[in-house]
């Protein structure tokens, strides 16, 4: 008996092959393009995701025997945010390229509608702790106003994931996970918000009933099946959003367990049965594929990217474990070198999003090691920040509830492979962490237990403490903790110095 898990990410999808036991048996990847029209216009064409899907299964089962093939049971699918897929009535696309999680094209239309909605009040409801502009309700809104011919008869707005599935089984539908990214979705209620979906003039129709992450759908239409390869019996479960999927994958299920993802951008993320919301550093929230739990999260926006433009404009193009050696030979601290990691500009950690990186108090004496290391460091004190600020709001709303430090932070990611990097970030965070064996299968397994809980595989999550295990550890050094601790303070000093500095240029006049 196997789970088959899409992986279906910004760049690609992955097909994964799951045992019984929980194990990984075979993958497979295809990737699709991105085209950017316009300055904020980020759009994919659907139907290279489901040639994507076609291929990368296809992918898959050549590695198989036929008698795994034949024994796959379900499938499930963890699908990237924030996604607007247009629907007539008999299921025709309306749009042959659709906007993505990161289109910003809908900045207007987010502040028109925050003139009779606060915009507080608004983010206190939703959890949607993004620039506002892209979630799906303001994008929609955007073309009601600049493409009114099609949206006129527009029947149906699917994500990403969910018009997968219903090219899979022909059933229209969301799960509360991916509804939460809508804009429109009270999260305390766990259903669409009237009130929310009036003030922004959509049509009601427009969004899909929501169910369950793990509930079946149906199984796969014969024209599905043939082009899969798959048998037609195969259960097509509603799956979930990315961000909960791999909170999931991580082991972040359970009340007040985190997880921290490495990798272009990098977050700490906590699932808890209250969402962790504050409208000044706006902690964005997803609701859970787990039941009665939501996860929240808090991001830096450039963190391997950080690394790897050090990799690149710095060093050459030198090997990671070549970076690492220079790292660990300039020594902790790296001689006094401070470097801001927001080279993407400011999350909502940051003072102002137009801060950007920087290093700070370098010298004649600083050498390329220096820089590495300062890089790295820079890039564990801006997740330091995220972690006090959920540990704080975790404690803010369950006085026994924190986030555990009697067990490792799981690190999931190609950030987590550096050995050195696991002990800085165990002696700036002052506690545990592990590198999930996973490695960056997270989302995918994820997405596989919400497959088998709703086929009936498993009888709840609790396989997944079985399945993941730590298979790199770094504790905290006494020493190293003591003198991070005051490094941290001056790195806060200097995000602050550098925010006040992207504040006055912004508004200062221009000498062009």
């Amino acid at each position: 008996m196997y789970i088959l898990a899409y992986d279906f990410g910004t760049g690609g999808i992955k097909a994964s092959l799951y045992g019984a036991d929980g194990t990984c048996v075979a993958s497979g990847f295809d990737a699709y393009p991105t085209a950017y029209p316009a300055s904020g216009f980020h759009e994919q064409a659907p139907d290279e995701w489901w040639r994507a899907t076609v291929q990368a299964t296809h992918r898959l089962t050549e590695r198989l025997a036929p008698e795994q093939v034949k024994a796959i049971r379900a499938l499930g699918i963890s699908g990237h945010s924030l996604g607007v897929v247009p629907l007539d009535a008999s299921g025709g696309l309306l749009r042959p390229t659709v906007p993505i999680w990161s289109d910003s094209r809908a900045g207007a239309e987010a502040q028109a509608f925050f003139r009779d909605v606060p915009e507080d009040a608004w983010y206190m409801k939703t959890g949607n702790g993004f620039p506002a502009a892209l979630y799906s309700a303001f994008k929609l809104m955007w073309f009601r106003a600049h493409e009114p011919d099609w949206f006129g008869k527009a029947a149906t707005i699917l994500g990403t994931k969910d018009y997968i599935n219903y090219r899979l089984c022909g059933v229209r539908a969301t799960d509360f996970s991916y509804a939460s990214g809508t804009g429109v979705y009270d999260l305390a209620a766990r259903r669409y918000d009237e009130g929310l979906i009036a003030a922004s003039g959509l049509p009601r129709k427009l969004f899909p009933e929501i169910v369950p992450a793990t509930q079946v759908l149906g199984a796969l239409t014969p024209d599905a099946a043939r082009e899969l390869g798959l048998p037609q019996d195969v259960k097509v479960v509603a799956g979930g959003v990315d961000n909960s999927c791999m909170a999931l994958g991580a082991g972040a299920w359970r009340e007040g367990r985190a997880y921290c993802s490495l990798g272009s951008s990098a977050w700490i993320a906590v699932s808890s049965s209250k969402p962790l919301l504050d409208p000044a550093t706006r902690p964005y929230v997803f609701d859970h594929v787990v039941p009665g739990q939501y996860a929240s999260a808090l991001a830096i926006f450039s963190a391997g990217t950080s690394h790897t433009w050090c990799r690149d404009v710095i060093c050459g193009g030198m090997d990671y474990a070549a970076m690492d050696a220079e790292a660990e030979n300039a020594g902790r601290g790296a001689h006094d070198l401070y470097f801001n990691p927001s080279l993407a500009g400011g999350s909502s950690l940051d003072p102002t999003p137009a801060i950007r990186g920087a290093f700070a108090n370098l010298d004649l004496r600083h050498t390329r090691g220096d820089m590495i290391r300062a890089v790295m460091e820079g890039v564990a004190f801006g997740l330091r920040c995220a972690l006090d600020e959920l540990s704080r709001l975790t404690c803010g709303h369950r006085a026994d509830v924190t986030l555990p430090v009697a067990e490792p932070l799981t690190l999931v990611g190609g950030g987590a492979n550096s050995s050195l990097w696991r002990q800085i970030y165990a002696d700036i965070y002052g506690r545990r962490v592990a590198r999930a064996a996973i490695g960056q299968q997270a989302a995918a397994l994820g997405a596989a237990l919400v497959a088998g809980v709703g086929a009936g595989v498993w009888p709840d999550f609790s396989i997944l403490d079985t399945v993941t295990h730590a298979d790199a550890e770094a504790a905290p050094d006494a020493e190293a903790v003591s003198d991070y601790a005051c490094r941290y303070a001056r790195w806060r000093m200097l995000a602050g110095k550098l925010g006040e500095w992207a504040t006055k240029k912004q508004t200062a006049p221009s000498t062009d």
